[in-house]
C-alpha cells in the first residue's frame, strides 16, 4: 500500500468535490492490532476553495449500524458538512466492517475493546498528523460509549484530545434478565451461532454488527459485569479524564435515557464539562429522540449550532440563554 503517512500506510483512495466541499477519503492500515488485517476508512471533509488553509480538526465517530453517512448525506447535508462549511477540519471513520471500511479476517469477533484500544488511537494520531493540530472528538451511540472505554482505558488522553462530546451515551441502563446466569448463559449460547446482527433486519440502521458486540455488551450487563474488559475497569478510569467534556442527552430517547446518560456524565472527573438535556422543558421546541438529537431538521435549528459554540469555547455555558437557531438549509 503506498502511504500517505508517517505513521503507518495510509492511501488516498478518493479525492472528489461535492458542490462546495472537498471528499478525500483514507485507508489507513495501523498494523498495531493482532488482527493484521484491519483497515480504516476515515473521510476529511473542508471547503473545496479554502486551498490549503485548514481549520480545527474535529473527528466525529458513528453509532452501531451506522456508517459516515450519519454525519455527512451523498446531498452535503449532517452535521459533518456544517461544521466543514463553518471552516472546521472534518474526519469521519467508519469503523470496521462500517462504511467504506472492509471487514477484517477477525469481523465476527470485534468489539469496543478493540476499537478503544487499537483503531481510535490510530486514527487520532493520524488526523494530528495531518491537520499539525489536536482533535475535538465527538461520539453518538456506540461511536460514544467507544469514545468513553478509551479515554477511561487511557488509551487516549489529553495529548491526543482537545476535548469529548457525548451524544445518547450510556452503558447504565440496567437488563435485568441478564442479572440471571442461566438467562445469560442461553443468550449467548444462542447469540455465538451468529457471526453479525443485521442492522435491515432489525430495522436499526444500514449496517451490521459483529456479534462480538452484543457478547461483549452482555458482559457489562450481566450479574457482576463492569464497563471494561479483562485487564482494565473503564468506568473507574473515566473518573481520571480532565479533559473539557459535554453529554448530550434526548428527553425523548428510550433507548439511552436522560438519566443513565447523566450517570456517565457524572463519572467522569473532569472540573471543565457540561450536561445538556434536549427536550421542551430546557427550552428547546421538542423533545429529540435517539437519532433525530443530530438528524432532522430541528437539530440542525438548534443542536448543531450548540455543537459549533461547544468547539469553538469549550468554557462558556451553552444554555446560559435560550438556544439560538439557525436558518434552515
Amino acid at each position: 500500500m503506498q502511504s500517505s503517512s508517517n505513521l503507518f500506510p495510509v492511501a488516498l483512495i478518493s479525492a472528489e468535490r461535492r458542490g462546495d466541499l472537498s471528499e478525500d477519503v483514507y485507508r489507513l492500515k495501523p498494523g498495531n492490532s493482532p488482527d493484521a488485517s484491519v483497515e480504516l476508512a476515515v473521510t476529511r471533509l473542508g471547503m473545496a476553495d479554502a486551498g490549503e488553509t485548514r481549520g480545527v480538526p474535529v473527528i466525529l465517530l458513528h453509532g452501531s449500524f451506522s456508517n459516515r453517512r450519519f454525519w455527512y448525506s451523498p446531498k452535503g447535508l449532517g452535521l459533518g458538512a456544517y461544521l466543514a462549511r463553518l471552516g472546521f477540519d472534518v474526519w469521519i471513520p467508519e469503523m470496521r466492517g462500517h462504511g467504506l471500511s472492509q471487514r477484517n479476517q477477525g469481523y465476527r469477533n470485534n468489539r469496543v475493546a478493540d476499537y478503544a484500544r487499537y483503531d481510535l488511537p490510530a486514527i487520532g494520531a493520524f488526523v494530528r498528523e495531518q491537520s499539525g493540530q489536536v482533535p475535538h472528538w465527538i461520539g453518538h451511540s456506540l461511536g460514544g460509549i467507544t469514545l468513553a472505554a478509551a479515554l477511561g482505558g487511557h488509551y487516549l488522553g489529553e495529548p491526543a484530545v482537545a476535548s469529548a462530546a457525548f451524544f445518547g451515551t450510556q452503558v447504565s441502563r440496567t437488563y435485568w434478565p441478564l442479572k440471571i446466569p442461566p438467562v445469560e448463559w442461553s443468550g449467548r449460547f444462542i447469540l455465538k451461532r451468529f457471526a453479525q446482527l443485521s442492522g435491515s433486519r432489525l430495522k436499526r440502521g444500514p449496517e451490521d454488527e459483529p456479534i462480538g458486540l452484543a457478547l461483549e455488551s452482555m458482559r457489562w450487563y450481566g450479574l457482576f459485569g463492569r464497563f471494561g474488559d479483562a485487564e482494565k475497569n473503564w468506568w473507574a478510569g473515566l473518573a481520571d479524564v480532565q479533559l473539557p467534556v459535554l453529554a448530550v442527552s434526548a428527553a425523548g430517547d428510550h433507548q439511552d435515557p436522560t438519566w443513565a446518560c447523566r450517570k456517565l456524565f457524572d463519572q467522569i472527573g473532569s472540573a471543565h464539562k457540561q450536561f445538556v438535556c434536549l427536550g421542551r422543558g430546557q427550552g428547546f421546541s421538542d423533545d429529540f429522540g435517539h437519532v433525530e438529537m443530530l438528524v432532522s431538521k430541528a437539530a440542525h435549528l438548534e443542536v448543531w449550532p450548540l455543537v459549533a459554540r461547544w468547539l469553538e469555547d469549550q468554557q462558556a455555558p451553552l444554555l446560559g440563554e435560550q438556544p439560538q437557531l439557525a436558518e434552515a438549509v
